[in-house]
């Protein structure tokens, strides 16, 4: 088996059947990675899993995942309760996922709210420290955000800043979103330039997962509006390199395109069989 026929492709999968439900998923549709939403995307309530699912799931599935946070946590708030409300979910879901042995947990990193970048980025990393000091197995990855409103994660310096400032830097990293960071303004078409940018700010060894999607519109338009590989403004070829380049090719690629898994069975085909 050569170098390309072990990468990591995979996508968003429901976990609505249970744990081992969508570990069998994965394997139908020869996906080697996965993403789920470690609760309800909407909410911020977790439903616990039984012990029979959590180890028929450990027996089925032995690659890297990842776990994804709900939507509308905000570690950035301004307002307490809420604050606190995204800290003990998250804490929460941690140790549900650390059941499973989950090695990353993937969160979007919230809105600043009027507060300003400086302010918002210190808010969530007093809010990772509080989350980290109690213990964590896996790592919490900030996703690179496409700017709409007050988005924190707009920019890479933002991220990096995050992660700076935090008690616990060792145990947090990043998940590059090929489509918000295209709608964000890095044009991520010459890929050595935008590999080298990410080096440069970020750190590839910091870099643990990509979430990789087409972009409805077009570079810098603050949108975040996923599409299907090759049918966006990015382009196949563009995305798809990213797999196949040696800087890279050993992350774990998320696919979350528009289409469930009909979509993903024809993307997956098409990723495995493209390298230049």
């Amino acid at each position: 088996m050569d170098c390309h026929e072990q990468r990591l492709l995979g996508c968003h999968l429901s976990i609505s059947g249970g744990l081992a439900a969508m570990a069998k998923t994965a394997h139908s549709l020869g996906a080697t990675t996965f993403q789920f939403f470690s609760s309800n995307p909407r909410s911020a309530r977790g439903k616990e899993w039984a012990k029979s699912d959590i180890e028929a799931f450990k027996s089925a599935w032995d690659r890297p995942f990842v776990a994804h946070a709900p939507y509308i946590l905000n570690l950035a708030s301004t307002f307490p309760e809420k604050r606190q409300k995204a800290i003990s979910a998250m804490q929460s879901d941690l140790k549900r996922i650390m059941s499973i042995d989950c090695p990353y947990y993937n969160i979007h990193p919230g809105c600043h709210l009027g507060t300003g970048s400086e302010k918002g980025t210190s808010l969530v990393a007093e809010g990772l420290d509080q989350i980290l000091d109690q213990g964590c197995s896996s790592m919490i990855l900030l996703e690179t955000m496409a700017g709409k409103g007050t988005e924190l994660g707009r920019t890479l310096e933002e991220l990096a800043r995050i992660r700076h400032l935090s008690q616990h830097e060792n145990q947090i990293g990043y998940l590059v979103d090929t489509c918000h960071v295209w709608d964000a303004g890095y044009d991520l078409r010459d890929g050595s330039s935008f590999i080298s940018l990410l080096d440069r700010v970020l750190g590839l060894e910091n870099i643990h997962a990509i979430h990789l999607n087409d972009s409805m519109n077009p570079l810098a338009s603050h949108k975040d509006r996923h599409q299907k590989l090759g049918k966006g403004c990015i382009g196949f070829d563009a995305l798809a390199s990213l797999t196949c380049n040696p800087a890279l090719s050993h992350l774990p690629f998320i696919l979350e395109t528009p289409g469930g898994l009909p979509t993903y069975q024809v993307e997956l085909k098409l990723l495995r069989g493209y390298c230049p």
